[in-house]
């Protein structure tokens, strides 16, 4: 993280790394004013209005034109943003990419046919990846690396958003596919979320098979619908479906609301109910990535040497810097894979015997699928957080690295003696980053911060069901993905604000900061354009087909997305202004 000595000494807070930088943006697109918000709330100053996106940039184009805590003859960051991107299937439009990409495919499949997200999901997406790009690059900038100009599109976020599924769709099939048990057809009476005797729809969650069972037993369901239902519901954050049992929408049907609270309660299951689009949130937080400097700690004396695997990343913004993660499921891995795929040397902290998730079928050769489309290319060390030997181990990895992620339980950090103060005294310069749930948005006790559970309160999922139709989540991981991208957002504008100011810096996001933006980037007056490209039906004959190549690597068992970005030397683009 050392930064070029002839660079002029300008120092920005840590919640605003990018003060004193101007960016001229081009176009009126999702993904323009996305990134814009994003850019300005950083610090930075957004010159707009200066005309339509040019021809190599359809979606709009972002450019830093001054920056002068940079050195004069240091190139700036640049951003293209298109819709098709490298994927020679034409598309105007965020319909196009929802179709052409396979989101449609996804969402639809709890009703058995390809249907449109209600919002211009692709397009926040990538508005976020390119405020990221501009970003990362100007931390390269300052860092004295050239690969600061980049390229994105529409359709390589919607990729990034599928990779999981993508990944599960064109394993082996003999590898494993999961249960299986025959699933009952799809249908609003057997698909969450459910309608209580008083006529409120909400939401349930539970990682565990005891709880969803004393919950559905207090409410009188026969317990073969209570077993056949747990593995549908289990696993339908990897399917994008979950067809229950009829027997378990009737046992909520018969009892009001109130009643079924105090039995999830009581069973320690988290229930939420399904909010209008309309429902008021708590007003955002002053930084939406709530950046602050690392807290003041004792002086450590001599830092502990770093033990574990050092897998570093050849080229990307990130390059030369390591991230320790320790995280689980699929927000905080996605963060930490998105980080590498900036170039970043990302070491995974994983339980004594590895991550369980590596086991979970469907199995790319020794692995699961799902597990390496979120965290391939990562290196791994094991440690017992427990134990004093597992603390220690952690305490020498973050000594030696330039980010800790993690998304444990509120808690959880503090009884590992690993929270914010505890790594700044080994590792002042630290960023440390918590991918959490709820934020402020809900008051302690908290739920459950997981996907569907923050769509519903949110009001996203009401953004998303058709005129008419009853608010309902979508079963893709909308959430999780956003809450991700949010995330390692966060950190390069940590590492960039450690970088000016030469201290640490604490960034924690939630889930619900997806929620927000997806919220505050809809626009229900906007008209939709006309849909021209083809739906996407099969995600593994996409994969397949040559015309999505540039979108997609393969290690041989399954397919994956590539990273969202390209990024090249000034040397490459045609110099010029807009």
């Amino acid at each position: 993280m050392d930064v070029k000595a002839a660079a002029p000494s300008l120092e920005a807070p840590a919640s605003r790394p990018l003060d004193g930088t101007v960016v001229r943006a081009l176009g009126d697109t999702v993904p323009v004013r996305v990134a814009v918000a994003r850019l300005r709330a950083l610090g930075c100053s957004v010159e707009t209005g200066g005309g339509p996106p040019p021809l190599d940039a359809p979606a709009g184009r972002l450019r830093v034109v001054r920056a002068p805590w940079i050195a004069g003859d240091q190139a700036l960051p640049d951003c293209r943003i298109g819709w098709s991107g490298p994927v020679k299937v034409p598309m105007t439009g965020e319909r196009d990419v929802q179709a052409a990409c396979g989101i449609m495919q996804v969402h639809g499949r709890t009703a058995a046919e390809p249907r449109a997200l209600g919002i211009d999901y692709a397009s926040v997406c990538a508005g976020v990846l390119a405020a990221q790009a501009i970003t990362a690059g100007m931390l390269a900038a300052l860092r004295g690396g050239a690969d600061v100009r980049a390229t994105t599109s529409v359709a390589q976020a919607a990729a990034l958003a599928l990779t999981q599924y993508v990944a599960v769709a064109t394993t082996d099939p003999g590898s494993g596919s999961g249960s299986s048990r025959p699933e009952p057809e799809p249908g609003p009476e057997r698909t969450p979320p459910f309608r209580s005797a008083d006529g409120v729809r909400f939401e349930i969650e539970t990682f565990r098979a005891e709880t969803w069972l004393r919950f559905w037993t207090e409410l009188g369901a026969e317990r073969s619908a209570i077993v056949a239902g747990w593995p549908p519901f289990q696993q339908r954050f990897a399917t994008g479906t979950c067809a229950l049992p009829a027997g378990l929408q009737a046992a909520v049907a018969a009892l009001d609301h109130l009643a079924l609270r105090r039995a999830a309660e009581e069973a320690g299951v988290s229930i939420v109910t399904v909010n209008d689009a309309g429902t008021p949130l708590p007003p955002p937080p002053g930084s939406p990535w709530r950046l602050r400097p690392l807290p003041d700690s004792p002086s450590p004396g001599a830092a502990p040497a770093s033990d574990g695997p050092s897998r570093g990343v050849e080229g990307g913004p990130l390059a030369g810097m390591r991230v320790v993660e320790a995280t689980n499921r699929v927000q905080g891995p996605l963060s930490g894979h998105v980080l590498g795929l900036l170039g970043a040397d990302v070491v995974r902290l994983e339980p004594p015997g590895g991550d369980p998730m590596r086991g979970v079928p469907p199995m790319a050769g020794e692995c699961s699928a799902r597990f390496l489309a979120l965290n391939r290319g990562k290196g791994a060390v094991e440690a017992d957080l427990k134990t004093e030997a597992g603390r220690e181990r952690a305490l020498r990895l973050a000594a030696s690295s330039d980010v800790f992620l993690q998304n444990w339980a509120p808690g959880r950090a503090e009884r590992f003696g690993l929270d914010a103060a505890d790594l700044a005294a080994v590792q002042r310069r630290l960023v440390y980053a918590y991918a959490g749930g709820w934020g402020e948005v809900l008051p302690a006790p908290q739920p459950m911060g997981t996907d569907y559970l923050v769509q519903a309160h949110t009001g996203v999922a009401a953004l998303l069901s058709p005129p008419g139709a009853p608010p309902a989540p979508t079963l893709m991981t909308i959430i999780d993905v956003l809450g991700a991208l949010i995330s390692a957002e966060g950190v390069v504008a940590g590492l960039l604000g450690a970088t000016r100011t030469g201290t640490g810096v604490q960034v924690e996001t939630g889930l619900a900061d997806a929620g927000r933006l997806l919220r505050e980037s809809h626009d229900p007056g906007a008209r939709t354009a006309a849909r021209t490209a083809p739906v996407v039906s099969d995600l593994a004959a996409m994969a397949a087909d040559p015309a999505y190549a540039a979108l997609f690597e393969t290690d041989g068992a399954a397919v994956y997305s590539r990273a969202p970005w390209t990024f090249a030397r000034p040397s490459s683009w045609q110099r010029g202004a807009i």
